[in-house]
This record gives structure tokens, sequence and C-alpha cells, in this order.
């Protein structure tokens, strides 16, 4: 299975591609959702379900992204805690962002129950653990807030974990499984009802006639009522790159030497946090655990990132080694709250589900129902709340001049500041740089054994510079988080095209 990186995550790593069934060619849809994540499989059986006739196409394959590489966490309380959403919406908008989580669960579980999909669903307590008195306060907060808002979380004795801490608070309620099994299984089960499935298929514009809209692919055009883009963030230019950021989180997963590990969802409250959970894979038990969140593009050298995570783990954990290591992308809104519905500047016919935080599994998931009654014209609680056009002139409006100012210094700073070489053999095997040459600003990547892939360094996005991910072995763009190979190739959007590539005299540019 392909993924946007280096590096395989667990889950990617123990299934092999889902085989999409051969179609005869069709180019008219009722709706065409573009990804192939737990969003957008989500959303093309539920729509399916309806009685409508999808097409899902995806860039490479079925959990490419960010489903493929998350931590695979369900939980009921979310990023923005209950007490924010309190201080922002209101007490009855945050009860109904309060229901969200167990609406996804049971989503999940009834689509488990329903196509018999065996993904190692199962029932967790989670654990919110303060390392220190500020983190104690913090915790007292979401507390209040989780019971104003009627979600049963308090303090509780203490468990058995190894990390120090000054208090511990339960809720129950949690849940993991496998998402790539999930997915399949719904990809099957979609298939089932006649839906269409178009793997290695690049979404590359789209144009809102008068009636209908056309989809231009790398595999074609076709048409259809309604287009969804289930690609974190939508692809080509759109408002909502300037208020969701992309971010970037580690995870890795050590062998278990014996059974003292707890069995739950633990998480502290540190600035990123850290998570932690365990998990068979491929028959072996496995410590799952991901911190270390930046920006995407705004660290300097993302191997660290993993040497960091797992010399804090090893220092509270007796372990094995790290059979896995992987990153993974997702999106911060400004306002704290995702924006599912429709596009901005859409004429009301383009869907899009964004701004997930580190809850893109529950969101993923409660997107396709919202968007699919909003297809159907059928009410749904949520629609108002996560919109994506909603106006909040006073709350987060420091975040979006911050993440906007940032987009902006990223890209005049690139543009001043790219290294200067005088030739292309002052770069190491393995080693990759944005340059200056002879007047032009490349990113090349030195493969071990000497060949250069040579590649204008400019995001075809908004004309950001890329900055080389070393973890990953990629380029990033940290505007907007568009990705790509090193060469050249795409790999994450909103960028629908490559970087452009350069080749030296005798190279094949059909690769």
């Amino acid at each position: 299975m392909n993924r946007d990186g280096a590096r395989k995550s667990a889950w990617q790593d123990e299934i092999r591609k889902f085989q999409s069934e051969e179609h005869e060619r069709e180019n008219t849809f009722d709706v065409v959702i573009v990804g192939g994540g737990i969003t957008g499989i989500t959303t093309a059986l539920q729509l399916q379900k309806q009685g409508s006739k999808c097409l899902l196409i995806e860039a490479s394959n079925l959990a490419f992204g960010t489903t493929g590489g998350t931590s695979a966490h369900l939980n009921t309380f979310f990023d923005t805690t209950f007490d924010e959403a309190i201080s922002k919406y209101g007490q009855e908008n945050a009860e109904v962002y309060a229901q969200a989580g167990y609406e996804a669960i049971d989503i999940i579980k009834n689509n488990i129950s329903e196509y018999g999909i065996d993904c190692d669903f199962a029932w967790k307590n989670g654990f919110l653990i303060a390392l220190d008195d500020k983190q104690n306060s913090k915790l007292e907060k979401m507390i209040e807030g989780a019971r104003k808002v009627g979600i049963d979380m308090a303090f509780c004795e203490d468990i058995d974990f190894p990390v120090p801490r000054v208090s511990v608070a339960k809720i129950s309620g949690q849940g993991q499984f496998h998402p790539v099994k999930y997915i399949n299984g719904l990809a099957e089960a979609y298939q089932n009802l006649d839906g269409v499935i178009l793997e290695d298929c690049i979404y590359l514009d789209h144009l809102e006639e008068s009636v209908g809209i056309e989809i231009k692919t790398s595999k074609g055009s076709f048409k259809a009522a309604d287009v969804v883009f289930a690609t974190h963030t939508p692809p080509g230019v759109n408002v909502l790159h300037l208020m969701a950021s992309p971010y970037r989180s580690y995870i890795m997963g050590f062998q278990i030497e014996d059974e003292k590990y707890c069995e739950d969802l633990i998480y502290d409250l540190s600035d990123p946090y850290r998570y932690y959970k365990t998990q068979t894979v491929n028959g072996q038990k496995l410590l799952i655990a991901g911190g270390e969140d930046h920006k995407t593009g705004h660290e300097e050298d993302t191997g660290v990132c993993f040497s960091n995570l797992e010399n804090y783990i090893r220092s509270h954990f007796s372990l094995g080694p790290a059979v896995y290591s992987w990153s993974s992308q997702y999106y911060e809104p400004v306002d704290g709250l995702p924006y599912i519905g429709k596009l901005p500047g859409s004429n009301g016919n383009v869907f899009t589900a964004t701004g997930f935080r580190g809850n893109g599994i529950v969101f993923g998931t409660l997107s396709a129902h919202i968007i699919s009654d909003l297809i159907a014209e059928k009410e749904n609680k949520y629609a108002k709340l996560f919109n994506p056009g909603r106006i909040r002139p006073v709350e987060g409006f420091g975040n979006f001049v911050k993440e906007s100012a940032s987009a902006l210094t990223d890209f005049v700073k690139d543009k001043l500041f790219t290294q200067k070489i005088s030739s292309l053999a002052e770069l190491n095997d393995g080693e990759a740089k944005v340059v200056k040459y002879k007047g032009e600003s490349y990113a090349i990547y030195k493969e071990n054994g000497g060949r250069n892939h040579i590649l204008k360094s400019t995001c075809p996005h908004t004309r950001c510079e890329v900055r080389w991910n070393g973890a990953e072995k990629s380029w990033d763009c940290p505007c907007h988080g568009s990705r790509f190979a090193i060469n050249g190739k795409l790999l994450t959007g909103p960028s629908t095209e490559s970087l452009q590539r350069i080749f030296m005299n005798g190279e094949d540019d059909n690769e």
C-alpha cells in the first residue's frame, strides 16, 4: 500500500492495497467524491445507500493519506475542549458539539455491525493526565466544561502508568480500531451497492455550470450534480486555506516486552500533547505513542521529532525496538471547530470537510452524515455549527492574523534567503536543499549513489517555497500544506499540480 511519505504506518504496512473493481467507463454521476480516506468513503457509502449514483476518485490508493496515518483513537472529547466551546459558542452550541463524538462512534459501530467488518474495534476508557500544577488547573476547567454539557469526565484514582503526574481524570466510552481494515470494509460495501471507485485519478479542476458540475481529472472529465472534497483542505485556492493551517504529528509503535502496560487511551495536557495506547498489529502487541506536533514545513530537522519522542517514551517505559514510526498531517481551524458543509465561494453544490484538529476519525465520520443530509436537503443538527461559511469576526480573529502572517513571512523569507551554492557537487548523498543556482531557485535531492532530483522549488498552489522533510523524504509547503515526492510528484493538496522537474542531459522524463 502506497502512502504520502517514506514511512508506512502500522495500519498501512499490515494491509494490502484495496482492489477496486473494474467498471465500464461512465462520465455522469449524481455525486463525485474526491478523496479516499474515511471522510470520502463514509460519504460515498452513505450517499449510495440514499440512492445517489456516486463516483469516488482517489489520487493514489485508498488510505494513502491521513486516515492511513492516524493513531486511530475514537474519542467523545476533542482538542477544542468543552469549556472553550462554551466560552466561544455558548451553552446550547457546546451541547450540540458534545454530541458529535458519541454519534460518530455509533455510526462506526453500526457500520461494523451492518457490513460485518472485522477491524479490531474495542471499547476503552480514556484517561487525561496532568503532569504539573498548570496542567491540573487546565484539567479542572476541562472537567467543569464537560459536566456542563453532560459529558461524564471526572477526577479518578491513580492509574498504573509510568509517566509521573499530579492528577488523572477518566472519561469512559472511548474506542479504538484498525482504520484501514475499517475503510476497506466500507469500500467493499460501497462497491456492492454499485458505487464506483477510481484510484490513481488526480483531481485537476472543476467548473460549476448552469446545470451540474464538470470535474476534470487525470483520467478524463466527469459530470455531476454535486462534488464533495474529502481531501482535508479543498484543492485549488479557497478562503479556507487562510482559515485552516497544516500541522504534522509523529507516531511510533514499540514492541512491548511484558504485559504491564495500561490497556486504555492516555493523553497528557502538554502543548503539544502526547497520546498513548496499546494495540495488536500483525499479531504483535505494541505501545503506540505520538506527539511532537508542529506546523508543516516549520521544523528544520523532522528526524529530531522522532528522536525526541522516542527518548521521552524510553525514559518512562521499558520497551523493545520501535518497529513503526510515521508522521501524519492534520489541519487546525482558526476558531477551534471543523468546517463541514458547502464550500465558500461555490454555487452551493460543492462541499468540503476540513479543520478536524486531532479528531479526524470522529469528524470525518460525522462529515459524511452532515454532507449527505445537505445534499438530500435534510436538516442536520450539526450543519449550522460547523458551516464553513460561518463568520466570526471576534473568535479566532487573532489566530487568523497569526496564521496569515506566518504564511506571508514564509513566502517572503524563502524567496529572499534560499541558500546559494556554486554547483550541485556541494550536496552530499542523501542530502536535500532549496538552493539558488545561477539566479534561479531549486529543490534538489541527491540519492545515495549520486543521482540528483532537481525541481523548481516554488509550490504551484500559491507560489511559496517548499522545504525538505527528511523524516518522510518529501518537499512540504509551509503555507498551506501541499507535499511532494523527491521526484516532484504531488502527494498532498491543496496544490493540484506537481513540482516542475528539471531534467539533465540524458535523463528520462517519463518516470
